[in-house]
């Protein structure tokens, strides 16, 4: 039999009892269910976190394998969304997830974010429409949000809080063609860029293909930075990192980097970071 504080029993200590109950009445919208989002899925089921909305459109291939958490022989040309809600409700058999098997849109977006505390941006690197409508529409209703990218073997984190830098403010993505946003985008998401030093083949960041290489590590360490970022939030306790401030740490290279673009992508280090990618990727 199922039962919530037994469940969560464990995460008392580092939360108290009164936090626990708390985040219970919380709602998380998690917009994508592939690698990080599955795995945010899970996370947040098993932090206790018992109302979700959820979307995909997507189903589960091979390829998948690497990375994504309901990724399986016995689920492949299973939808995601379907999959994911079984795993979460394995895990809470109470919770109340709310799902949108069309992916997020024009015609959904308001119904997708409705009565939500905060959302993990968890949409394909190019899936740069839905992410952009994502954002402005948290913006709107004063909802923060937050993405971690699993680049390399770890993660680059941002965090967009009610009241601070916005999104768009951030990136800078408009008046652009997408290969140039896609750039935008992954330069914003990682000043730093310490993935790079180590990809041993360069080819296989194809952005004209819309294809990149992707582990296993960085989606679990995205999980575990998000979730994280996602208690101190819905708790506020505890120092957010938020845009124009990141973090990006990457176990490969053994670095944690507090990464700061005042100004976003218009900064000029920025600029320059832009042009050096644009002839490299384009």
């Amino acid at each position: 039999m199922y039962n919530y504080n037994h469940a969560t029993s464990r995460n008392i200590g580092w939360i108290t009892e009164k936090e626990q109950t708390y985040i219970a009445s919380k709602r998380i919208a998690i917009a994508g269910l592939g690698g990080v989002g599955g795995a945010h899925l899970l996370t947040l089921a098993r932090l206790g976190i018992t109302q979700f909305n959820i979307s995909d459109f997507d189903s589960f291939e091979v390829h998948n394998f690497n990375r994504q958490s309901g990724a399986f022989m016995s689920t492949v040309g299973k939808e995601k969304l379907e999959v994911m809600e079984k795993m979460a409700q394995d895990i809470n058999p109470e919770a109340d997830i709310k799902t949108f098997n069309r992916g997020i849109n024009r015609d959904n977006i308001d119904d997708f974010f409705d009565g939500v505390d905060l959302y993990v941006d968890s949409l394909d690197f190019f899936a740069l429409d839905a992410r952009k409508m994502a954002f402005k529409k948290c913006a709107e209703k004063n909802i923060p949000a937050i993405t971690a990218a699993p680049l390399g073997m770890g993660c680059a984190f941002l965090a967009f809080i009610p009241g601070g830098m916005t999104f768009e403010d951030y990136f800078r993505l408009e008046g652009h063609s997408d290969e140039e946003q896609l750039i935008k985008l992954l330069i914003g998401l990682s000043p730093s860029m310490m993935q790079r030093t180590y990809l041993v083949d360069k080819s296989r960041a194809d952005f004209k293909a819309q294809k990149g290489p992707s582990t296993p590590m960085a989606v679990d360490m995205c999980a575990g930075i998000a979730g994280s970022n996602a208690l101190k939030i819905l708790l506020r306790r505890g120092d957010i990192i938020s845009a124009p401030y990141g973090l990006h740490f990457d176990a490969y290279s053994n670095k944690l980097k507090k990464t700061w673009r005042p100004g976003g992508n218009r900064n000029p280090l920025q600029k320059l970071a832009f042009q050096i990618a644009k002839k490299i990727l384009l």
